[in-house]
């Protein structure tokens, strides 16, 4: 199994706890409470092992497509007005991933970057909508020949940490990684709203490879 390399820290020292813990209760120091020590240590480093895990997504061939950017349950599907970036009318698709989803993120179509700001914030539960405006927050611009798409990560009630790689004047490919959130937290989609949305409120999207929309063509 992959794992995302932001968990390396987390995994090893959950490991090395667990092995201090059993090496205490081979030795018989502390007794029982050493070994459900130990236990307890050991389960964590596996969650934790687990929770950063990057699957390599199977990424639809047709460019067209939209796929998911994160792991979840599609909460909501609205059209909004979005100012920072798509500077008009969009189709927002909201995608809740819980402490048991994939939190890698990719991105959902090939562009160039040209918009990428973070926004510290406050860490309400990321299933609220008011964790949209609230919350600790990053947001990425990517243009195509087809509209402007918007992908904002938003952290959780215990999540920490955005990490979003790219820089402004970057090229990303559809289906690649470009970020990471730790631990409960949601994405938002804005797509063009001329783009033909093929998600419904409930389905759970697996990050990279679900689809959620398909390109409209703008070509002259």
């Amino acid at each position: 199994m992959k794992i995302a390399r932001e968990g390396y820290p987390f995994a090893a020292a959950g490991l090395l706890l667990a092995a201090a813990g059993w090496t205490a209760a081979y030795l018989r120091v502390g007794g029982l409470a050493a070994e459900i020590a130990a236990g307890s240590v050991s389960g964590l480093a596996v969650f934790v092992l687990w929770f950063f895990r990057d699957p390599e997504p199977e990424i639809p061939s047709d460019e067209g497509l939209v796929v998911a950017p994160g792991q979840g349950k599609i909460l909501l599907i609205e059209d909004v007005e979005e100012d920072t970036f798509m500077a008009g009318p969009a189709r927002k698709i909201t995608i809740f991933l819980s402490v048991f989803d994939v939190h890698v993120q990719r991105a959902p179509v090939s562009g160039t970057v040209a918009y990428k700001v973070y926004k510290p914030g406050a860490y309400a539960v990321a299933w609220l909508e008011k964790a949209s405006n609230d919350n600790e927050q990053s947001s990425l611009g990517i243009t195509t020949p087809n509209g402007p798409v918007l992908v904002r990560q938003i952290a959780g009630l215990i999540a920490r940490r955005i990490i979003t790689d790219p820089s402004e004047g970057d090229t990303v490919e559809r289906g690649r990684r470009f970020g990471l959130i730790r631990f409960g937290s949601r994405v938002d989609l804005f797509l063009p709203r001329d783009w033909e949305v093929i998600c419904s409120v409930g389905d759970r999207v697996r990050v990279g490879s679900s689809i959620l929309a398909r390109q409209s063509s703008r070509a002259a």
